[in-house]
């Protein structure tokens, strides 16, 4: 039973994962965990174990708007141009903050992978995988979850796509340098 002070929007998360049979350790703290980096200070994790949860949208019918839900590495962003071929939809835009809730029930820095009042298209971030442990949103600004990246996918009914910018100049930079100083 959810403690009795625990905000709705958080049993909400909880209720998601039990109909499909999993238990959260839903971790509120005091500071906020905001943004990604917040929240990796706040779990002790490295920021790629962040799991940024990002609306897009795409028109709809009769001029409504369809949500995609991105569950994205706290290191990586978004390319438009991928998540635009991965969901066959060639308008699909980043939702403004009332976008968001509207569409997902929860405020920016604080929108969990589950638990929406409607069903929602969601794309998984590979890079996710890299990682045993990750930590989602949990439904506030300060509340998460950890997860294996597996697990995560279940319970979002996500699909595993590669929609994240390319980061390999600034990391083959500094792969160059370091392989030269070692070697």
């Amino acid at each position: 039973m959810p403690e009795p002070l625990e905000p709705a929007a958080v049993q909400r998360v909880r209720e998601a994962a039990a109909r499909k049979g999993v238990t959260l350790d839903v971790r509120v703290f005091d500071e906020s965990t905001h943004t990604a980096a917040e929240a990796a200070a706040a779990v002790g994790a490295e920021l790629g174990q962040i799991v940024k949860s990002l609306v897009f949208v795409a028109p709809a019918d009769q001029d409504g708007l369809d949500a995609i839900l991105c569950l994205v590495s706290g290191v990586n962003r978004v390319d438009l141009s991928r998540l635009a071929a991965v969901t066959g939809e060639k308008d699909v835009r980043r939702a403004t903050a009332r976008e968001a809730n509207e569409l997902t029930g929860y405020t920016i820095g604080g929108i969990p992978p589950i638990g929406h009042p409607r069903p929602i298209r969601v794309i998984m971030d590979p890079d996710l995988g890299r990682y045993p442990v990750v930590w989602a949103a949990a439904g506030t600004a300060t509340a998460v979850f950890p997860v294996p990246p597996g697990t995560l996918r279940t319970l979002a009914n996500a699909t595993v796509a590669p929609i994240a910018e390319d980061r390999e100049p600034t990391l083959s930079v500094g792969l160059e340098s370091s392989s030269t100083a070692a070697g």
